[in-house]
């Protein structure tokens, strides 16, 4: 077997054995909601900027229900691969000084430079489960997120979380799409490796 086989293969097991990260993005939907209805409450930018750093934190925990009830697997010990998507995780966090200044100086901008970071992040993942769908969703939420964030007036800042959700929602269903693809695939595979 060649190397760009085996590398391919590794990355259809974790396409598949993880659900191309399914239970994050149903998460992160989620939790993107409720972003949206705390930025439609009739508070500062900077309260609702910190309401939205710490409704954040909740992302993990509800990520690892989701992988509960949607049957993905967060360890594949036998594929050399796994471990880079802790390490691309871990790298939006290096972001996250900017976003402090933002919201220290232009909370204003806080959601739109969180859905910015968010939207950015998914970029690597499309080599990762080696499906386009989160490199073109990355670039969707960046610059939708900026455009919002540009044009709509403080009161209207729920526009910004509120399309991320549709643009999360529109993501977990091309994933799913390919998740299905990914899984025929990697069957046949291992009935012709038998």
């Amino acid at each position: 077997m060649s190397p760009a086989l085996d590398l391919n293969g590794l990355r259809l097991e974790l396409s598949v054995k993880a659900k191309n990260g399914l239970d994050f993005i149903v998460a992160a939907s989620l939790l993107w909601s409720v972003i949206t209805f705390i930025w439609t409450l009739p508070n500062s930018p900077a309260r609702n900027g910190m309401l939205t750093f710490f409704v954040g934190g909740a992302m993990l925990p509800m990520a690892l229900l989701f992988s509960k009830l949607l049957r993905t697997t967060w360890t594949i010990k036998s594929n050399p691969l796994q471990p880079l998507g802790l390490w691309l995780n871990v790298a939006q966090l290096f972001y996250f000084p900017i976003l402090l200044f933002i919201y220290s100086r232009y909370p204003q901008h806080f959601v739109m430079t969180y859905g910015i970071i968010t939207g950015a992040h998914f970029f690597p993942y499309a080599w990762f489960y080696n499906t386009r769908s989160f490199a073109v969703m990355a670039g969707i939420i960046s610059v939708g997120c900026l455009l919002i964030g540009t044009q709509a007036p403080v009161g209207k800042l729920y526009f910004i979380p509120g399309f991320i959700v549709c643009s999360l929602l529109t993501l977990a269903g091309f994933l799913y799409v390919s998740y299905q693809r990914n899984r025929r695939l990697y069957n046949t595979s291992m009935t012709a490796a038998v």
